[in-house]
Formats: structure tokens, C-alpha cells, sequence
């Protein structure tokens, strides 16, 4: 019996000859990501614990994201605690405005494919595009992690999802995984390893890839692995060799396997307020909408602005447009294309990178009674404004065809 791609990676980080779905086991942690809402409350548990160091200061990363720039007057207790955190035990990896943790993770190089990560974050799932095994935990667990480097997990079962074909030309990952998640429901890959593979698959960007691994813990997934290729390699910075074992067997035992046709995916969005509510955007067209969201984790890369920009060129939105890019990084390459005067010219507001609107921060809140056609991962119930805003999930396409009209329209 051979083995998925999850119990490969846990496997040879223990050192273990063999491992099988339900197994405890203590894994040595690679890196780990803090970002600024939860600092304080690592640093106080950390400091409850009696740690007198970090374990590996070059193995931690903190990110000021989710309160940038600051909103309210205590969020600023977060960063003088962080700074304070940082100057302490010596941290050499602080990002203080570059932009959302999760797209940072793997652009800078702290998560690699075969890696184990963790983050107090639950869409740490993201650097799964990778090939690394990645999770989001709580404050607790980190501040153990900070002392010891270690951390226990279950070895969780494998659902592997294979998508053979070629998508229709309207039809992009997000659409996938929203499905993906409407077949599964909320809940139904709690605890268990989401392995996505197929011809489709080997199309996709990276980019497109960490759609599908940041969204997975919608469906409750611990995370949401791809197999390293070329586009992985030259991605992360590393060579074919090293990343050749990270493949799941094909006589591997799997939970299951799910098969789709790409031809048969159609742009659908999430329907307010519930992930898993599921339906084609042809269901709810001509719904009329007060703002439009481009930007989060889940979709604030270059590709994605870049989809928004062909959309928009030469035309006037009819309605608030919010663009935040992911990443710094991103931004600059977005105003080097040409995207962000694009999309200046069409009338959309251009943010910082940061999380702000995502996690109902700042940049764009809604109130009762509207509507918001929105690219990130969310749209439970008060998530980007009151209980009463109606939030629906959608690819970039759909979200930059939706805002010429101030109307949820199917992308052509």
C-alpha cells in the first residue's frame, strides 16, 4: 500500500517508517506565521508558558496585515506589542506593510513544497499550492510551537479530487473550489487532507493553485495539497529534485476520490451567508449590487488583476469598485503592466495591500440592506459590515463584469 501525499510529508519530517490516517504524531515545525491580530495573545501565553526564547527565531514570521493601516485606536496596542515581541526574542522576519500574510508566506520563501507550517491564521491552508503542508492553529498551540518547535497533529484522512479537461473560457479556479465546496458542504472534509490533481490542475498558475488551497477550509479541510512541477520549482526557488517524492501513490488509500469534467464548471458564486451556498451566477443575474471587492488572499494576484483589467478597459464601473492587491510586490507589478491605470481610468478605488474589507476592518464596510459581489473567502454574516449586508463570493471575472452594471452578471 502506498501512501497520499499528506502522510509522505508527515512521514519523512518524523522519521518514521511507516503512518496511517488516525496516528498522533509530533512533527518538527519548518516556520511559523504570526500575523498582528494575534500577537498579543501569543505573546502572553508565550510568556505564561516560561519560555525565556524563541526556539528558532529565524523559523518565525510576523506580519502586520489584517490592522493596516490602523482602523481603530487600539489597534495600535497590537503593533506596540509586537514590536516589543520583536525586539525581545530577536525576531530577523517582520513585515510591517508588504502587503497579506498568506500571499507572503510563499512569495518570500518561508513556505516551501515538503515543508510544515503553521500560522494563527485559519487560511494558512494557502501554502498547500506548494506542496507544503500547511495549517492554521490558535494562539495556545503557538506559543508552544515557539518554545519546544514542535507540534502534534492526527494524521487526517485524504480526499483526493481529480480534474481532467479543459475549463470554458469564463470559468476560473475560484469557480472550482466554490463547487468543490458547495458539493462537499462546510463540513465535509473537517480534519481531512484535500489532494487536488488531474490535466486541469497542470494547467493552472501557482496563482490559481492557491486559490483552491485558501478556500479549502471552507469545506473544513486541515489542508489542501498540489504536487510540485515546473511552475512550483521555479516559483519557490527550488529544483525538481528536491520536490520529486512529493507526489501521493496511485495505490495510496485515499478516502475517497471525486472526478469532474472541466467542461462542465460554470462561473457560480457563494449566496449569502453561507460558503456552501452554491449556485450558478446565471441563477442570481440582474441582482442588482452597491460595491464590488477585488483583492484578499484568495484573489488579489496579478492574474487576477489582471483579468479585472481586460474587463474593464475602456469602460466607466457602474458602481464602488474596490481593488486591493495582495501583495506589495504585486502592486508594482500590476502599475508596471499597466492594470492599475486601467483601472484607475474605470472609476475603481485602489487600496494598500492589507486585509482590511476582507476581515471588516476598514476600506469599504457595507451597511444594512446592501450588497457586495466580492472575490475573497468569506461571506458569513457580518464579515464585511452589518449581520444584514448580503455578501456573494465570485471569481474576478465575474466581480469585474458585475461592476460595469451595478447588476451580478455572468462573465462572457
Amino acid at each position: 500500500m502506498g501512501y497520499t501525499l499528506i502522510e509522505k510529508i508527515i512521514k519523512k519530517n518524523a522519521g518514521l517508517e511507516d503512518i496511517a490516517p488516525g496516528q498522533i504524531v509530533t512533527v518538527n515545525v519548518d516556520r511559523v506565521m504570526i500575523h498582528d491580530i494575534f500577537i498579543p495573545f501569543v505573546a502572553d501565553k508565550f510568556q505564561e508558558m516560561g519560555f525565556k526564547k524563541l526556539w528558532d527565531p529565524d523559523k518565525v514570521v510576523l506580519i502586520y496585515d489584517h490592522l493596516v493601516p490602523t482602523s481603530a485606536v487600539e489597534d495600535v496596542r497590537h503593533f506596540q506589542i509586537g514590536d516589543a515581541f520583536v525586539e525581545k526574542y530577536g525576531l530577523t522576519h517582520v513585515h510591517r506593510r508588504d502587503g497579506i500574510c498568506h500571499q507572503l508566506m510563499t512569495e518570500a520563501g518561508y513556505a516551501k513544497p515538503g515543508d510544515i507550517v503553521f500560522g494563527t491564521d485559519s487560511h494558512t491552508t494557502t501554502y498547500g499550492c506548494v506542496g507544503c503542508f500547511s495549517s492554521g492553529i490558535g494562539y495556545t498551540e503557538m506559543a508552544s510551537i515557539l518554545g519546544t518547535g514542535e507540534m502534534w497533529v492526527r494524521v487526517p484522512e485524504t480526499i483526493k479530487i481529480v480534474i481532467n479537461g479543459k475549463l470554458p473560457a469564463n470559468v476560473t479556479s475560484k469557480d472550482i473550489i466554490l463547487r468543490i465546496i458547495g458539493d462537499l458542504r462546510a463540513d465535509g472534509a473537517t480534519y481531512k487532507a484535500l489532494e487536488i490533481t488531474g490535466s486541469t490542475v497542470d494547467e493552472m498558475s501557482v496563482a490559481s493553485r492557491m486559490t483552491i488551497s485558501n478556500m479549502a477550509v471552507e469545506a473544513g479541510a486541515k489542508c489542501c495539497l498540489f504536487r510540485p512541477d515546473e511552475k512550483t520549482c521555479r516559483y519557490s526557488e527550488v529544483s525538481l529534485e528536491e520536490t520529486a517524492w512529493l507526489y501521493g501513490d496511485d495505490d495510496a488509500d485515499y478516502e475517497r476520490i471525486i472526478n469532474y469534467k472541466a467542461e462542465g464548471f460554470v462561473p457560480v458564486c457563494a449566496c449569502p451567508s453561507q460558503v456552501d451556498n452554491i449556485h450558478p451566477v446565471s441563477d442570481v443575474e440582474g441582482t442588482r449590487i452597491d460595491q464590488v471587492f477585488i483583492g484578499s488572499c484568495t484573489n488579489g494576484r496579478l492574474e487576477d488583476l489582471a483579468v479585472a483589467a481586460r474587463i474593464l478597459e475602456g469602460k466607466k464601473v457602474a458602481c464602488k469598485c474596490i481593488i486591493t492587491p495582495a501583495s506589495r510586490k504585486i502592486y508594482i507589478e500590476a502599475i508596471e503592466a499597466g492594470y492599475m491605470d486601467i483601472l484607475a481610468k474605470a472609476g475603481c478605488i485602489i487600496t494598500q495591500p492589507g486585509c482590511g474589507l476582507c476581515c471588516g476592518r476598514a476600506g469599504g464596510i457595507l451597511t444594512d440592506g446592501e450588497k457586495v459581489v466580492a472575490t475573497n473567502n468569506r461571506n458569513f454574516l457580518g464579515r464585511m459590515g452589518t449581520s444584514k449586508v448580503g455578501i456573494y463570493l465570485a471569481s474576478p471575472a465575474t466581480a469585474a463584469t458585475s461592476a460595469l452594471t451595478a447588476t451580478i452578471s455572468v462573465p462572457k
